[in-house]
């Protein structure tokens, strides 16, 4: 794989001809699904196929549900003379849209040898097809599908790179996804703490350009006096906590988090590999590699960042103290994400949207923390401050870490 493989669809240069809605997301269609197609050309059949754990999904499986989100949503419900590509693949392709009937168990999704990545680049060509001989007669609501479509397969492509990195993780070899080898970091600025405002402040997304519907509605805020690193923890720096004995005493930790650690036998960043007493690797989408001190740390749980921000006689940012210090911009933002200390829930006013749609994010309002700010593998339309990535406290496969805040 080139490194211009590895590059996400850009939106338009300032300036850019104005072209009527239908035909701009036309071409924002082509350019997703494109960019989709082009993460996998590395990748053998059996890469596409095999699943590493039931938070994971196979390659294949991403190309097709994000196709059968376009086919069922608005193909099959708006087009007159669609034809399903295959209506088998309604079963085995939807993800949890309850509405939408029975569905192929998540944790056997590695079991799909058939249809093969051939096939579903034939179901791909099919649905694009039918997108780009339709849409142009969309109404206003049904562009508005398309956009959600695409920001929807934007976010597995994400989970598209995420997943092939655990996968290549537990295989001995140790393969490569990318020969494109990261950039060293340049040296880490000295922590430093800004002061964050203060008094009633609103969140949520202002509206006017896309966003998911658990973004809004914007609200009042109440942030008491507070700081922000200016930039997240590195790599050298949570090496010092392990070093400290961070991962083997318990008053750093949450209850449930110390019962992880001792259950699952943590003593590192998923990835992090000790090669000697005093050496460590990391394993990413390029392979193995020497430790970055000066990076981000990544690949961390929140019960681990939780218990770094208490080892370092700090805390976790709220979402809220997050989002109004983005605004004017927050500094070293977008390389991971950021755990947050606030609970994915509703804002006041949220209320789904009806239809299987709805089902997209309001259901998954429990049990699971907000992150903020982006990783190196999101596309750029998902950096935005009102944006709410969300994961349960254990989960660690995607690109998280942390920065510290302060009570002031």
């Amino acid at each position: 794989m080139i490194a211009s493989q590895l590059q996400p669809p850009f939106p338009p240069s300032p300036g850019a001809e104005i072209l009527p809605r239908s035909s701009d997301l036309l071409d924002r269609f082509t350019d997703v699904r494109g960019y989709s197609l082009r993460l996998v050309d590395g990748l053998s059949d059996a890469d596409a196929t095999v699943q590493s754990m039931d938070d994971a999904s196979p390659a294949k499986w991403h190309l097709a549900h994000t196709s059968w989100f376009f086919e069922t949503f608005l193909l099959r419900d708006h087009v007159t003379g669609y034809r399903l590509f295959d209506d088998r693949y309604a079963y085995l392709f939807n993800s949890y849209y309850e509405a939408e009937g029975a569905r192929h168990a998540r944790p056997e999704r590695g079991l799909l040898t058939r249809p093969s990545l051939a096939e579903l680049r034939e179901y791909r060509a099919h649905v694009d097809a039918a997108m780009a001989a339709a849409m142009a007669g969309f109404s206003e609501a049904l562009l508005d599908l398309v956009e959600l479509g695409l920001h929807h397969e934007q976010q597995h492509q994400e989970l598209l790179l995420t997943d092939i990195l655990h996968l290549f993780s537990r295989n001995p070899l140790k393969p490569a996804y990318s020969d494109v080898q990261p950039a060293k970091a340049p040296p880490a600025s000295p922590l430093q703490w800004i002061a964050g405002s203060t008094g009633v402040h609103q969140n949520g997304h202002e509206g006017g350009t896309f966003a998911f519907d658990c973004e809004g509605p914007r609200h009042d805020v109440l942030l008491h006096p507070h700081a922000l690193a200016n930039r997240p923890v590195t790599n050298g720096e949570w090496l010092e906590f392990i070093e400290s004995g961070g991962y083997r005493d318990p008053v750093h930790w949450l209850s449930d988090g110390w019962a992880w650690v001792q259950t699952e036998r943590i003593e590192a960043p998923l990835y992090w590999n000790r090669t000697t007493d005093q050496d460590w690797t990391e394993f990413g989408l390029a392979g193995n590699h020497g430790l970055d001190l000066s990076a981000p740390v990544k690949h961390i749980s929140l019960y681990e960042a939780d218990a770094y921000a208490a080892w370092a006689g700090a805390r976790l940012p709220t979402e809220a103290e997050w989002e109004v210090a983005a605004v004017p911009g927050l500094p070293n933002s977008g390389l991971v994400w950021e755990w947050t200390g606030s609970a994915y829930r509703p804002y006041p006013g949220f209320r789904p949207a009806a239809g299987a749609v709805g089902e997209y994010n309001g259901k998954f309002m429990s049990g699971q923390f907000v992150l903020k700010g982006g990783s190196t593998a999101t596309s750029p339309g998902h950096i935005r401050p009102s944006y709410r990535n969300f994961f349960y406290p254990h989960q660690r496969w995607q690109f998280t870490g942390l920065r510290l805040a302060k009570d002031l």
